[in-house]
């Protein structure tokens, strides 16, 4: 016998006003973040997840209570029930044991099924958190700008998917047009170690100082928190799965003009096709200042005839 799943739907306005939030749309709206905990975590995780939070916030949901131990690599279909009830589709989930101590595992979701799974071991003695850089922060919902170093970011196939992790992670709302400089007020920077595989991670907050020009001087200041990673295990979707998470409606694509292009500059440059043309049939326009006067030229031949006939 095949059970049959009870449908409820919304009595209230508001239920339906959060139903119709989670509808698809052309433009999706940003990424939110869940923050899970195991049933074991120590000090430094609890921290770490905190401000994990506070770098997605308002874009990020923060479970208090602990959980019962997750092994994600093995099953994930209760972490995909808790993203599916709040309307996740991103989750951070940390735990500390004897075996894997320190351990911080991210992943992101396409139709609440896991696509790329990251593990990670945090790096306790290097580890500082919002609060140990006592400074000003950045508002929360500003877009960050994001920056890479390391040659494996562009060269090996894993690290691509981290470096397309970490900016679909980050960059918050997608349908923004332009950006405000005043707006970018922090950076991320992702250091790869290639010998190591090192992953640290920094933030800086922007401040714009007096440069004599119409040019700031611009100063970077860390304000945290300050992460060094360890990659442990990688858990990355199939070829095919992944090509279908790209794909965009045809609504969203812009359609191709013919014969105009845009240049590095972003100037659009047009092609305009003519057919070969005769010079000589060519209509210019006839102006009166170059017209002569009919009284001048009467007047001349009039002149040139006495002439003529006086000699006779």
């Amino acid at each position: 016998m095949v059970k049959l799943q009870r449908i409820q739907r919304p009595k209230t306005h508001r239920g339906k006003r959060a139903l119709k939030e989670r509808e698809p749309k052309l433009i999706e709206n940003a990424r939110s973040l869940l923050c899970i905990r195991g049933n074991k975590i120590n000090n430094i995780m609890k921290i770490l997840l905190k401000n994990l939070h506070l770098l997605k916030s308002p874009y990020s949901t923060m479970y208090q209570k602990k959980n019962l131990d997750i092994y994600p690599f093995d099953n994930t279909s209760k972490l995909e029930w808790y993203c599916q009830k709040s309307d996740c589709s991103l989750f951070a989930y940390i735990t500390h044991s004897k075996k894997r101590p320190n351990n911080l595992i991210l992943a992101r979701l396409h139709n609440n099924i896991v696509m790329d799974m990251f593990e990670f071991e945090l790096n306790n003695q290097t580890f500082r958190s919002l609060d140990d850089f006592k400074c000003i922060k950045f508002a929360p919902g500003n877009k960050p700008c994001l920056i890479f170093h390391g040659e494996l970011f562009d060269n090996e196939s894993e690290y691509k998917r981290l470096k397309c992790f970490f900016i679909d992670f980050f960059r918050g709302e997608t349908n923004m047009k332009e950006i405000d400089l005043n707006g970018l007020e922090h950076v991320i920077t992702f250091t790869l170690d290639i010998q190591t595989k090192l992953l640290s991670i920094r933030v800086f907050r922007i401040e714009f100082k007096k440069s004599g020009h119409r040019i700031p001087r611009i100063e970077l200041n860390e304000i945290g928190p300050r992460l060094d990673l360890i990659i442990r295990r990688t858990k990355l979707a199939s070829d095919d799965f992944y090509k279908k998470t790209l794909k965009q409606p045809t609504a969203i694509k812009e359609k191709k003009i013919k014969n105009v292009t845009t240049n590095e500059l972003g100037t659009k440059m047009g092609r305009i096709h003519m057919e070969k043309q005769d010079f000589n049939q060519l209509q210019t326009r006839k102006m009166k200042g170059l017209k002569r006067n009919l009284t001048i030229d009467n007047e001349q031949t009039q002149g040139k005839r006495k002439k003529i006939d006086s000699t006779n």
